[in-house]
């Protein structure tokens, strides 16, 4: 498969799965965290499909198309480390999805940050909370939810916390 060929189908498995998550959160009074922001289309997209929703950005440097850039006081800047610590008094029980684009194409890397971030989420979650990551987060396999159709195991993963 081409690089191109499997960043589509990334792209369309990263829609799926948060397209399913927010129609399981829709009505749920809570916040979205963002664990990255990019270039913003993952935000602009939750933004599209949850507007009743506060969405708090984590990021380590704005690099998005201006539109898609939240206001300062939905933005956590800085390595997420110290910016999860920050905000948890904030945000503590709040997350009813949680979105975490992560991949660096370094697999071991990849590995360990997803290995910190799972427990370091705990904290934010709200009771039924959804988690949309693109790497797997192994701390929490009990809560794993089954893939929109099409989606292939291991592309992007879900997970219902409750």
């Amino acid at each position: 498969m081409s690089r191109l060929d499997s960043v589509i189908r990334r792209l369309q498995a990263q829609r799926a799965c948060l397209d399913c998550a927010a129609e399981n959160v829709a009505g749920k009074q809570g916040v979205i965290l963002e664990m990255g922001l990019g270039n913003g289309r993952t935000f602009d997209h939750l933004r599209d499909r949850l507007p009743d929703h506060e969405i708090h950005v984590f990021e380590r440097e704005v690099r998005a198309h201006p539109d898609c850039v939240p206001d300062q006081d939905h933005l956590f800047l800085g390595d997420m480390r110290e910016t999860l610590l920050q905000a948890e008094d904030r945000l503590k029980g709040s997350a009813v999805l949680i979105h975490a684009d992560i991949g660096t194409g370094d697999e071991e890397r990849n590995r360990a940050f997803a290995d910190w971030l799972g427990p370091a989420l705990r904290p934010f979650l709200a009771p039924d909370a959804v988690i949309v990551c693109d790497q797997e987060m192994r701390c929490y396999q009990a809560f794993q939810m089954d893939l929109p159709d099409g989606i292939s195991p291991g592309r992007y993963f879900m997970y219902n916390i409750k």
